[in-house]
């Protein structure tokens, strides 16, 4: 060979070395760039995510939410969002307030034990009834069902009196109100199944779709708000209170006799 070729030979092959170089440089580049932007994407997406679950922790709840929405109050209540109900013949002098929480098992004991005899005296006159609902059960487990029960009761008020006294007494009773730790008014479902014992609401679609769609759940929470902010001093379920006064000093009347007792003094006082 001689030294031209050899030299050539040479130069070729160092040429070639180069562009092997060069092209493995650029393949090692871009799986840099591959892997870099890789990692941006993740970071972001890890960004993104913790965002949104930083936004999704901190949105408010439906409850929380439905607060500032405008009230639509049932028919038969007056005042402020229609959050008074009185209920009981115009010729009665005093006024009964009860205050309730639909999940409150004492509450609950009331109306299975007394409730018929509270209806006599209400039908008779002796005294109207001034209903204030509360939630506050809701917030020792973070549940629904008091708000959602109080949002029933309000479509059933909204077909009449009768209708929500029927209700509450049908959902305060042994066979559909649930244990406080099992938060069952929360579905629908569960209220428009005890609706379907009341004759003013059995089938009645009106009522059904209130509930469902949740027409009255603004109500609620003002309702529960005149709970929250009342100013007679009761601070727990059942409360009885009449010309401004606690009854039996905040104790709960659980026996026909203790209530007619309590009761009849305050009538007469």
């Amino acid at each position: 060979m001689s030294k031209r070729n050899s030299q050539a030979s040479k130069t070729a092959a160092r040429e070639r070395l180069r562009v092997e170089r060069e092209r493995q440089a650029k393949r090692a580049k871009a799986k840099r760039q591959i892997i870099v932007a890789a990692s941006v994407v993740a970071v972001l997406a890890a960004a993104g995510g913790i965002g949104y679950a930083v936004v999704q922790a901190n949105k408010p709840t439906h409850w929380e939410a439905v607060k500032d929405d405008k009230v639509v109050a049932p028919a038969n209540t007056t005042g402020k969002d229609g959050t008074t109900v009185v209920i009981g013949k115009a010729s009665a002098k005093k006024t009964l307030k009860i205050y309730e929480d639909p999940r409150c098992p004492v509450c609950a004991q009331f109306e299975q034990t007394v409730g018929s005899t509270f209806k006599k005296d209400l039908d008779a006159g002796k005294y109207k009834f001034q209903y204030v609902g509360a939630t506050f059960i809701d917030n020792k487990d973070n549940g629904e069902g008091s708000k959602n029960a109080l949002s029933a009761l309000g479509a059933a008020l909204n077909v009449s009196d009768q209708a929500f006294l029927d209700y509450k007494t049908a959902m305060y009773s042994t066979k559909w109100h649930p244990d406080e730790t099992q938060d069952k008014f929360k579905d629908d479902s569960y209220l428009i199944k005890v609706a379907q014992t009341v004759p003013a609401l059995k089938d009645n679609t009106k009522f059904q779709t209130a509930v469902k769609k949740g027409t009255y759940d603004a109500w609620a929470m003002a309702m529960s708000k005149t709970f929250d902010d009342n100013k007679d001093g009761v601070t727990g379920t059942p409360g009885f209170v009449m010309d401004g006064k606690q009854l039996n000093g905040g104790t709960p009347l659980l026996t026909v006799a203790d209530f007619n007792k309590v009761v009849g003094a305050a009538l007469k006082a």
